[in-house]
């Protein structure tokens, strides 16, 4: 084997090894997770900035419903104005 077939090699081994534990990383977090990210937050702007963009929005005049989607579940917080007044977790990952 060559020097440069051997590195290739190398490369691909360390890079199979490597690959599976990145993508144990990816995907949604649990609804334990979202809730301890959310402590504290009490405001629209402040939960937006612990947990991002919601994964859906609804209104219904001045409250908004925000569902963030967990992998056992989903977590939705409701807000009135600028406040986050109530937090909910339930159901099941749906497969």
């Amino acid at each position: 084997m060559t020097t440069d077939t051997f590195a290739i090699w190398s490369l691909f081994r360390r890079a199979a090894l490597v690959l599976p534990l990145l993508l144990l990383g990816c995907g949604d977090p649990s609804k334990a997770d979202l809730i301890e990210k959310a402590k504290g937050a009490d405001t629209k702007s402040a939960l937006e900035a612990a947990l991002g963009q919601p994964d859906d929005l609804s209104k219904v005049g001045p409250l908004e419903k925000w569902t963030y989607k967990a992998a056992d579940g989903e977590v939705t917080f409701i807000i009135t104005g600028e406040s986050v007044a109530l937090e909910l977790a339930g159901g099941q990952a749906s497969e």
